[in-house]
């Protein structure tokens, strides 16, 4: 495992996106629009940003429009350089250079662990990485995320998770871990505890949707037994592997948006909104505008406006 190179993530997007109907009965909850751009390009993008070559994406039946939206279409090319719009068609034809990208069926549901059991003939033998497909990671640095933790596993040839902190009051939200800081921002594991109450969870460190694995975490997967709502849980098999190796958490160096939730959607549409300036100022004064609509001591508009 010395040296090798990190050169291939695995996407999990089999889920149904049940927090997102009824939208997400007919459109996956990956192609959810961030702005102009759905949530899944911009982890491809992240991938891709880190030198990752090839991308398997899980998928499930009825999820056939994340294929779409990667490959090329030739009829919408064209029309776009007959109607002199180049800078869409060169930003339509960057999707298809992103990365190699491959895709797998994960036929029954079975939960986060079982999706990444099934990258297994893919990955073979060399380390990885695994990117929730619903969640942006944004940094706060020219490193992308999924970067970082490549960087944290060249040093320590070992799994390494992204890591955020939370309020203490919201740990119960999240799979956090326990460990001690080793040095800034990289922490030894010596524990995983899935939403833990505040009084009893051991940090405000949360999992942060990105992973960086050696193979073994397939064997560890296999002998995983069915856990919260009968599924196989990733979680749990990091906690067998963790009984037989050296694990590390990366606190990552940027924020996460979870678009998978309706307030995170809200959020980072409203974030990556004010970013793009051809709309910038006229976006910023109409939200000013929602803002002093607020009455005085509230956080939210009154029903019906």
């Amino acid at each position: 495992m010395n040296g090798r190179r990190i050169r291939k993530a695995v996407l999990p997007a089999a889920g149904f996106g049940t927090r997102f109907l009824p939208f997400t009965k007919a459109v996956p909850k990956e192609l959810v629009p961030l702005v102009d751009k759905p949530v899944i390009q911009y982890v491809v993008e992240e991938a891709a940003a880190a030198g990752i070559e090839e991308i398997l994406i899980i998928t499930s039946s009825g999820k056939n429009a994340i294929q779409d939206h990667f490959n090329p279409v030739p009829d919408l090319e064209a029309r776009l350089e007959a109607t002199g719009k180049e800078t869409l068609l060169q930003e339509l034809r960057s999707i298809d250079r992103l990365a190699d990208i491959h895709y797998v069926y994960q036929q029954q549901l079975n939960g986060l662990g079982d999706a990444v059991l099934r990258a297994r003939s893919f990955v073979g033998d060399e380390p990885f990485a695994v990117m929730l497909a619903d969640t942006v990671l944004d940094s706060n640095t020219e490193k992308p995320v999924v970067g970082q933790l490549l960087d944290a596993f060249e040093r320590y040839q070992a799994p390494v998770t992204a890591l955020e902190n939370v309020p203490m009051e919201r740990v119960s939200r999240y799979g956090v871990i326990d460990g001690s800081e080793i040095e800034t921002g990289i922490f030894k594991v010596s524990g995983f505890i899935e939403k833990p109450a505040p009084t009893e969870a051991p940090s405000n460190l949360a999992i942060a949707s990105r992973y960086v694995f050696t193979p073994d975490i397939f064997e560890a997967l296999k002998r995983t037994p069915r856990g919260k709502g009968n599924e196989i849980q990733l979680t749990d098999a990091m906690c067998l592997l963790l009984r037989e190796r050296d694990m590390y958490g990366c606190r990552i160096a940027g924020r996460r948006y979870d678009l998978g939730s309706k307030l995170g959607f809200l959020q980072g549409t409203v974030e990556f909104g004010l970013r793009r300036p051809e709309f910038h100022r006229e976006f910023a004064a109409f939200l000013r505008r929602i803002v002093q609509q607020l009455p005085d001591g509230e956080e939210s508009l009154p029903s019906g406006k």
